[in-house]
């Protein structure tokens, strides 16, 4: 349930609002379904701040294992929740520029609305430092799953997959701006990794843990 609002804010929103290169077509669809705006940057808010206990209840399941590697588990992911919530700032501008009340009105509807696109461009930049640390995670929580003996090893490699998955692809697109398909290509393994844990812990649970941390 706490990867629905991800998806809702970083694929349905940015499908349903955003027209790539069009800053005017952008301000027109935002302003045109605001609520709906306004619902993706709760949900924002919100993936970020229910996957804290998500991954604190990780930590409950997998620190027996190794508690050095479960307690960076956890702050390697605690670290992408401060990013997300200052990253969500720069959609609060895009509404305070496109309302375009008070002094904003010094500035004509077309440089309200390029402004507002930089502000779009900026957040999706946030979204891909968080990003960085989304896969950061998932190598000690991989590597806690890999070792931990009553979860298939398969599922810590794939974790350990996803994490190089997101990082390269985060990387791809600082690095070189105009590389967004490539990024995208490189994000395919990513969603494997964390689908795969989900479905086996619904459907087959870790019943059995060690009752110590090994050497």
């Amino acid at each position: 349930m706490t990867g629905i609002p991800s998806v809702f804010y970083l694929i349905y929103i940015p499908s349903a609002l955003i027209a790539p290169g069009n800053a005017t077509a952008t301000a027109d669809k935002i302003m045109a379904s605001e609520a709906l705006f306004r619902l993706g940057i709760v949900s924002e808010l919100l993936s970020a701040t229910s996957f804290i206990f998500v991954v604190l209840a990780l930590y409950d399941l997998l620190r027996a294992v190794n508690r050095k590697q479960a307690l960076l588990m956890v702050t390697l992911f605690v670290i992408s929740v401060p990013i997300s919530f200052v990253n969500v700032l720069n959609q609060i501008a895009v509404l305070k520029l496109l309302g375009g009340t008070g002094f904003l009105s010094v500035f004509d509807k077309a440089q309200q609305d390029a402004l507002a696109m930089v502000f779009v461009g900026v957040h999706g930049y946030g979204v891909i430092i968080a990003q960085i640390f989304w896969g950061l995670w998932l190598a000690p929580f991989g590597m806690l799953v890999f070792r931990s003996g009553f979860i298939p090893p398969i599922l810590g490699i794939l974790l350990m997959i996803s994490c190089v998955s997101y990082v390269a692809a985060s990387i791809t697109v600082l690095l070189f701006p105009s590389a967004h398909m490539v990024s995208e290509y490189m994000m395919g393994p990513a969603g494997f990794g964390e689908l795969a844990i989900i479905l086996w812990l619904l459907i087959k649970g870790a019943r059995a843990q060690p009752s110590a941390d090994p050497a």
